[in-house]
């Protein structure tokens, strides 16, 4: 069993001091996790309201909060905390810059590269439900834990690189994918409940996302099969569904994303380990 490292101790997490104060200084704002492009932040601030960027966050009771630096993001981020009895602390989030590449998939069907004008609106409609699903902002915490990698397998698609398909360029890979056998089960990273679970989406096939808490949710997609429904509660190990390779696919892989609400964030920054066990 993968030992679990806890979240601030992350090979990608810093710590961050008040802005303009001294490291001695007693600091009731935290911050930990990745500070990289495209990483989850989570941060704690107890009897205070927040705001990251002047837009009000959702602080839950013991005072947890979440966002997330976009992939491609340069600016810093501010986070100010309000505290109850008057007081108010700063930090300036600076991204970490990151370097992504260049992946050309080959043998893809054309027809999942360049949808025919039958399939459009289908496409529209499918989407639309996962941008809805997306924007929910719920009072689970799960998101401030740990995640642990929901397959073993070979890492074969990295978050943020260009890809090209069949020759043609496309949308930055939001990301990671796990290649591994048709059937291996699916594993819940965390808690989280069922937001979506659509056996057969045209691009990303059997499609499961999970709500974990303030906007945070993971996304599985190319499923074979699927195992929960909406509405379902599931713990940390539970299999939420089966490895394929429906949709746009050359293979069985699992496709895991992140999302900040609509912001797509890289789950491998949030794991408990740099890389999957080896199935």
């Amino acid at each position: 069993m993968i030992e679990r490292r806890a979240f601030l101790a992350s090979g990608c997490a810093f710590a961050v001091l008040p802005l303009g104060g001294r490291a001695d200084a007693v600091a009731r704002l935290a911050i930990r996790g990745s500070l990289q492009q495209s990483g989850l932040v989570v941060g704690t601030a107890k009897d205070a309201a927040v705001t990251v960027d002047g837009q009000s966050s959702h602080v839950s009771p013991e005072g947890l909060f979440a966002f997330g630096l976009n992939y491609d993001q340069t600016k810093s981020s501010t986070v100010v905390a309000k505290f109850d009895d008057g007081k108010s602390e700063t930090r300036e989030i600076v991204p970490v810059v990151r370097k992504y590449d260049i992946q050309h998939v080959n043998g893809l069907p054309q027809k999942f590269v360049t949808p025919p004008a039958e399939v459009e609106e289908r496409i529209k409609r499918e989407n639309a439900l996962v941008y809805e699903a997306r924007k929910r902002d719920t009072a689970a915490t799960d998101f401030a834990q740990a995640f642990d990698w929901p397959i073993k397998g070979i890492v074969s698609g990295t978050f943020g690189n260009q890809r090209i398909d069949n020759g043609t360029p496309m949308a930055p890979h939001f990301g990671v994918d796990i290649a591994a056998p048709k059937g291996t089960p699916i594993h819940a990273p965390v808690d989280g409940v069922v937001t979506l679970a659509e056996p057969d989406f045209y691009l990303t096939g059997g499609t499961t996302m999970l709500d974990h808490g303030h906007g945070v949710s993971t996304v599985y997609l190319h499923q074979d099969e699927l195992k929960v429904k909406v509405g379902d509660a599931v713990k940390r190990g539970d299999v939420i569904g089966l490895v394929g390779m429906k949709g746009r696919a050359t293979g069985p892989h699992l496709h895991w994303g992140m999302n900040w609400f609509q912001m797509r964030l890289d789950p491998s920054l949030s794991a408990a380990t740099p890389a999957p066990e080896k199935g």
